[in-house]
């Protein structure tokens, strides 16, 4: 069984090698947990980013769906609010485009911080 000390050692990144550098009377066991727990929060940060920007491209999306409610029916000309259409279209992309940036962002630092050699980097691919 590996010890708090041997699975620090493991760990690449600025961030534990920063919170070894800087805290030198810290405890193993504590760096460990510390260093553990903030690459687990960034991580789902980085991943609920992700999730997120994926369902609002979706939504997006399905404002394309004109067809009504039943799929042989159309929409009418009066049933359509284009107006509305226009405001939540704009919404939704400025929405995407913040969130592009803002997952880029997130998965850079993350790699700064949490990736060192030998370790899989995170992407910004968004399917």
């Amino acid at each position: 069984m590996e010890t708090p000390s041997d699975q620090l050692k493991e760990l690449k990144g600025s961030f534990v090698t920063s919170l070894r550098r800087n805290n030198k009377q810290i405890r193993d066991d504590r760096a460990l947990a510390i260093a553990e727990d903030a690459e687990l929060l960034f991580k789902r940060e980085v991943e609920d980013i992700t999730t997120l920007l994926k369902v609002t491209k979706r939504e997006r999306d399905a404002m394309l769906d004109l067809g009504g409610t039943s799929t042989t029916g159309i929409i009418s000309q009066s049933d359509f609010d284009a107006k509305t259409f226009v405001a939540k279209d704009l919404e939704l992309g400025l929405k995407i485009h913040n969130l592009t940036i803002k997952l880029g962002i997130a998965t850079k630092r993350y790699n700064d911080l949490f990736v060192g050699e030998g370790r899989e980097e995170l992407t910004e691919e968004v399917k």
